[in-house]
């Protein structure tokens, strides 16, 4: 792409806040907005909200809902189209702008009213039989960023196919020329957009609740919770399951509970960071609360501390949470009598390998997918085409996101926050905690220490080193931190039945490594398994292996 040529020409076309945006960018500025188009993939569109090709705005959006309705139109008779949105900024905007042009297209729009999570759009999908989902959201990047996620008819993010598709179809529109719009006050009145009645909530929620595994099982649900939105979309439906389902004494961190798309106490709203769940944990010392709970902004991570023996509160990680949970569902099932006769557990290959064995001592299967939530979603989906939607138990990821029903084919936090508090209350009705469970699991099925590390490369400069890095990887390791690999797994041309991806897997005699680029983010990541006799040694190993991928791999 000529970048110069092209910002010429959205100066001639541009207007309003874009426009104004175009004319204050100095060469680099230019250069960065415009060197290529925003990424559309499987997960849809994500980036910083500005100016230019490589931006989330107004006419990116139009830009990629023109190629989607092209797509719709040419493979579906009857197109319908669910969308919804977060509370990031410009979410609102992007998310009429995509329905007008919708609409402006023939192609039927079904409105979230109001911001809902994430998985709200996938269950709606399914629930009105649509024929695609969008949701306009970025997850739990910082504020900057915004971004355009698009789910199928079966209520999955799209496959690779698909988004090569639609990524075709985007592709031969001009962004000026070729988009079809709509006033969305003007679609609304003609009922081309309509709002999705609050039954179809009502609906997803009541889903939810029907996770419970207590099977009549006695809990005191006085626990003492608090909980942060984290400004985002989870304060209604998840004070609204728990408080429907007996859990009432809940503090909400009140600088974090409404919509603010700044996220002005939490500049990476992502509760897999201690920095985003500081001010919780004020709550809590301050309440002297049981547990702590925070979803990010579309609410489909849930991430928790609880209290420890000394007073104070402790963070578990995703891959520890996801380990409790599914340790807790299969001892309810099989206790009374609820395991299906061939239980499926799914978990991502970055996802602690500790869990399969928790599955295997319950007779669980364990099914591997790549890193992404959509690749759970799809064994799901499989399932049910076979009769056996009943055999999945639960599924998760080490990026705190958890799934215990079928009802849904992404990640949920607001059944992750339900499951949560019940297993929690669970527990304590018995005078164990979280920390004594986990501990529990450590003893009978070995130590294991998981860490991810990320390195970020903006621009594109940054691309091409990141790359370049991962040229390195492909060429293939002998060794790492003084431990021989024993194995390597290369993913990019397709393993074990997966999709190509862009991912490597080295073991060694005290577990694993797994390096790859982020699908929405400029950033390299590495994943670190460590199986130890005790915490101390795992740490320790841990520490060598990351601080050699840095210096030897990654900045060398």
């Amino acid at each position: 792409m000529d970048y110069r040529k092209e910002y010429e020409r959205w100066l001639a076309h541009a207007t309003g806040e874009v426009l104004e945006e175009l004319q204050k960018m100095d060469e680099a500025a230019v250069e960065d907005a415009f060197y290529r188009d925003l990424a559309f993939g499987t997960g849809g569109l994500r980036g910083t909200i500005g100016a230019g090709t490589n931006r989330m705005n107004v006419y990116v959006v139009a830009k990629a809902s023109q190629g989607l309705a092209n797509y719709l139109r040419e493979t579906v008779q009857e197109p319908a189209v669910v969308i919804g949105y977060d509370s990031r900024i410009k979410s609102d905007v992007f998310a009429q702008v995509a329905a007008g042009v919708f609409a402006a297209n023939g192609v039927k729009v079904h409105f979230w009213q109001e911001l809902n999570p994430v998985p709200t759009v996938s269950y709606a999908v399914r629930a009105l039989h649509a024929s695609a989902g969008v949701m306009i959201t970025a997850s739990h990047n910082p504020s900057k960023y915004n971004g355009y996620k698009v789910y199928g008819a079966d209520g999955c993010q799209i496959t690779t196919e698909a988004a090569a598709a639609i990524l075709a179809q985007i592709n031969a529109l001009d962004i000026f020329a070729d988009v079809r719009q709509m006033d969305f006050q003007t679609a609304v009145k003609e009922a081309l957009v309509q709002y999705i009645p609050a039954a179809v909530l009502t609906a997803f929620l009541d889903e939810v609740k029907q996770q419970s595994v207590l099977f009549g099982d006695e809990i005191n649900r006085d626990v003492a919770i608090v909980y942060s939105p984290l400004n985002g979309t989870g304060l209604k439906p998840v004070t609204r399951v728990l408080a429907e389902s007996g859990f009432t004494n809940i503090t909400v961190v009140e600088e974090q509970k409404n919509p603010d798309g700044h996220f002005p106490t939490c500049p990476y709203p992502n509760p897999e960071i201690r920095e985003a769940m500081e001010l919780g944990l004020t709550y809590c010392e301050r309440t002297g609360a049981d547990l702590m709970l925070a979803t990010d902004p579309d609410c489909d991570r849930c991430g928790i501390a609880v209290k420890s023996a000394d007073g104070g509160y402790v963070l578990l990680s995703g891959n520890e949470v996801g380990l409790l949970l599914l340790d807790y569902i299969c001892a309810q099932r099989l206790a009374h009598g609820k395991m299906p006769a061939q239980p499926v557990f799914v978990k991502t290959i970055v996802t602690m390998d500790l869990a399969e064995r928790i599955a295997a001592h319950y007779g669980a299967q364990t099914i591997n997918v790549l890193t992404g939530f959509k690749f759970i979603g799809e064994v799901i989906g499989r399932l049910e085409q076979q009769g056996r939607a009943e055999d999945y138990i639960c599924g998760f990821e080490e990026s705190y996101g958890y799934l215990t029903g079928t009802y849904v084919r992404d990640k949920d936090g607001v059944n992750a926050a339900f499951m949560i508090c019940e297993m929690f209350a669970f527990y304590k009705t018995r005078g164990i905690s979280l920390l004594e469970k986990l501990e529990e699991l450590y003893r009978t099925y070995g130590y294991c220490l998981n860490t991810l590390h990320a390195y970020e490369f903006d621009g594109s400069a940054g691309m091409a080193k990141m790359q370049s890095i991962m040229d390195g990887f492909h060429k293939g390791l002998e060794r790492i931190a003084g431990q021989p690999v024993r194995r390597t797994e290369d993913y990019s041309r397709g393993l074990n039945g997966l999709p190509p991806a862009d991912v490597l897997k080295f073991y060694t005699d005290c577990g694993s490594v797994v390096i790859r680029p982020s699908g929405t983010e400029p950033k390299l990541k590495a994943y670190i398994s460590v199986t130890a006799a005790d915490q101390a040694q795992a740490v320790e190993i841990e520490r060598q292996i990351a601080e050699e991928i840095q210096k030897n791999r990654i900045y060398s």
